[in-house]
């Protein structure tokens, strides 16, 4: 049985062998630069169909390792227990939020006497396989970090070509479900050997393990985690983020501290509406269809059952602009009625015929985000018509 897979699976086009990208920082304001998925080939085993959920921890807690000065939020078991905890009793794994991943720094600075690598033994004394088992029966998945390279980036044991058997084994053995392996300390020939290389080896376990290969980040980038929550974000740009992840068909691994969270956060995170949309069923990825020259950009997505998502966005930092345009300027099919459902707000606004003018107010480095599902279906399904259009794409500009 086959069973390694690349993060996203299916949605959005696979992210293994060459991917979507998209990188955020926060100056003055959100920036999000998105660039065009180039297919590729995954196994079709069942894994990672709909984008993985979950929680990280490298944004919010890096390679904190000082427990003595630090003990609440440094990288320990402890930290790990505590967020599985959050994310079985506070709503989210219901939800979908079903990974618990470690990231860098989690392991001992060296391998033991078999070559194996361990973790940190004060810091994790009772060892990865205590942490999954605690994780598995909370009914949730524990994700892992490794590095295809002499070091980590934190500069941890790496795992080098000679080592992917034995870590994918040593991986496998621990009850792992998903593993991330980044890129430092390698160069391009040692990535183009030892990405397939990894994948062949946790296939060969034969335990399920989602791949999340950080090969497409050395070309081009990947989509990071969510920050929602943590520091640097304001309200709107939380906002925004939530809705390009999902209109992008993005991973929602969030990293943030869930013992603490604010209420209005945790609120972005867990609309309802929000997380069917990212986890639909055709994974189509969305794209950028328009991008005006003041600073205002739309992005659709087809979703299952020809709906479709629309995310208006604002780059704008002066003040709320009013956007006026029409389902058919967005090149929607002719003749078509939809329902139209602010996707935050939860409201139906009305119904839209493709014809018709609309305005929508935007907020600096804000999002308006609708849900669209036809009430009149158009002669073929709305995914259809666009891949279909003249020139064997969107008929939009696109990045």
């Amino acid at each position: 049985m086959q069973t390694a897979s690349c993060e996203r699976g299916r949605a959005g086009e696979q992210l293994c062998a060459a991917a979507a990208a998209m990188e955020a920082a926060v100056l003055s304001g959100l920036v999000l630069a998105l660039a065009l998925a180039l297919p590729s080939v995954a196994l079709e085993n069942g894994l990672a169909r709909t984008p993985p959920m979950g929680w990280m921890s490298w944004e919010r807690f890096r390679c904190n390792v000082d427990c003595q000065a630090d003990p609440r939020n440094c990288i320990s078991e402890q930290l790990f227990f505590e967020m599985a905890d959050r994310l079985a009793e506070d709503g989210w794994r219901e939800l979908g939020y079903e990974y618990i991943n470690l990231d860098d720094c989690w392991a001992a600075k060296q391998r033991d006497a078999a070559g194996q690598l361990v973790p940190d033994p004060k810091r994790f004394p009772r060892g990865i396989k205590a942490l999954t088992d605690y994780v598995h029966a909370r009914g949730l998945k524990l994700g892992i970090y490794g590095d295809l390279g002499i070091f980590t980036c934190g500069g941890y044991p790496g795992t080098m070509l000679e080592n992917v058997k034995q870590d994918a084994q040593t991986f496998a053995a621990w009850g792992v479900d998903m593993l991330k392996l980044d890129g430092c300390y390698s160069s391009a020939e040692e990535q183009a050997k030892g990405y397939p290389e990894m994948a062949r080896a946790l296939n060969a376990t034969g335990r399920p393990i989602v791949y999340s290969c950080s090969w497409p980040a050395y070309q081009g980038g990947l989509p990071p985690q969510l920050i929602i929550g943590n520091f640097g974000l304001s309200y709107e740009q939380s906002r925004s983020q939530m809705a390009l992840w999902t209109v992008m068909a993005a991973p929602l691994l969030m990293s943030t501290d869930l013992r603490t969270i604010s209420p209005e956060a945790k609120e972005i995170l867990q609309n309802r509406l929000m997380i069917q949309i990212n986890q639909d069923p055709l994974g189509i990825q969305g794209r950028r269809i328009v991008k005006e020259k003041y600073n205002i950009e739309v992005f659709v997505r087809p979703l299952a059952q020809a709906a479709s998502a629309l995310v208006f966005f604002s780059r704008r930092t002066d003040m709320p602009f009013r956007y006026t345009t029409s389902l058919a300027k967005l090149h929607f099919p002719e003749d078509a009625v939809y329902e139209v459902q602010d996707v935050y707000v939860g409201k139906i606004i009305g119904d839209l015929k493709t014809a018709d003018n609309f305005s929508v107010v935007i907020n600096p480095s804000g999002v308006v985000m609708w849900y669209l599902h036809p009430k009149t279906l158009p002669v073929q399904p709305w995914h259809v018509v666009r891949q279909q259009a003249p020139g064997g794409g969107y008929r939009p500009a696109l990045l």
